[in-house]
């Protein structure tokens, strides 16, 4: 059966220690691509293909962006977003849905509950239910539905491969990675999802990362917006306390996590990492994303230092921390 790389192709990324003791091993493998694009470090298997989940979302909103939808500030940025299901958040997806003139049951995302563990409780508290507008890629779909308006597309299917938006998708996706896909699935949201190699990836999202706002080319000219957006907007891209946001609004890096342990994140030079934890865990990949841009010289050792404190990655004993998950690369 084909899949991604295996276990012997790996490396260890982080470890969780525990009182001093290494209870457990995250491994997987990693790329580093300076701003010029050249692989500066390479750890495992990083040509073999990968499912990127949430870190094609930038891929799939700069489609929608070349579509007919002018996405801006925080409408891109929920766009590409993995969010938490706050207030803020579901007032952006309504938002979009608003600009079409749709009910959120035309989402095809499933329903789900806040991850925001205030947002969650608040809705519990007024009897409330699961809703698609929750589900963290609810933004993505509301700005897939905005496109098939725009362009008189079906919204029926709007989620098959075959659909003309997911075309577009595909050819986005292949233009920037500069790779064709090894498989098509679908992904947690409903979406199709294509696998790429770690290298591709990265190099995908530097080219959009970095793109110039004076682009004669408008893949380019969006690129830039949708970076520019999430910058200043990082609340949109995750929420409170999420790893996302967090990285973005403190380090200046354009970050997006992906479920199965997939991270993909640009510091402000254009250094640019991609990796998987092949275990598919994400608790640690924010800090080794941020650990391998500090390697690169592209962020600050010590300013990597503060942002840990906020990740939440202490190992707790009853109410004491006892360890700390850690990069270690």
């Amino acid at each position: 059966m084909p899949g991604t790389f295996s276990v012997t192709d790996a490396v260890e990324l982080a470890v969780v220690e525990r009182s001093g003791f290494i209870e457990s091993r995250h491994a997987g493998s990693a790329v580093v691509l300076s701003p010029e694009g050249e692989v500066v470090r390479a750890l495992g298997d990083i040509r073999t293909p990968t499912f990127p989940r949430s870190c094609l979302k930038p891929f799939q909103a700069v489609a929608v962006m070349t579509s007919g939808v002018t996405l801006r500030g925080e409408d891109a940025a929920i766009a590409t977003a993995s969010h938490s299901g706050t207030a803020a958040h579901v007032a952006l997806v309504r938002g979009l849905l608003d600009r079409a003139s749709l009910p959120a049951s035309a989402l095809g995302c499933p329903p789900a509950a806040p991850t925001d563990q205030a947002a969650r409780e608040e809705l519990l508290r007024r009897g409330g239910s699961r809703e698609r507008v929750y589900m963290n890629c609810s933004g993505k779909h509301a700005a897939m539905l905005l496109a098939c308006v725009a362009n008189g597309w079906p919204l029926d299917g709007y989620l098959d491969p075959a659909h003309p938006l997911q075309k577009r998708i595909l050819d986005v996706v292949e233009r920037f990675t500069g790779e064709r896909p090894a498989a098509t699935a679908v992904d947690g949201c409903g979406a199709p999802v294509h696998a790429v190699s770690l290298y591709a990836l990265a190099r995908g999202v530097q080219k959009i990362t970095t793109a110039a706002s004076a682009s004669p080319f408008a893949l380019f000219r969006e690129a830039a917006a949708l970076t520019d957006a999430v910058r200043e907007h990082a609340w949109a891209v995750g929420g409170p306390g999420q790893p996302d946001s967090v990285a973005i609004e403190r380090l200046g890096v354009f970050a997006k996590v992906g479920a199965e342990g997939v991270m993909v994140m640009t510091a402000p030079d254009g250094t640019t990492t991609a990796l998987k934890v092949l275990d598919g865990s994400s608790r640690a990949s924010t800090i080794i994303a941020l650990r391998l841009l500090a390697g690169a010289g592209a962020v600050d050792d010590a300013a990597v230092d503060e942002v840990q404190t906020e990740l939440d990655l202490w190992v707790m004993g009853g109410e004491r921390r006892v360890g700390e998950i850690r990069a270690s690369v």
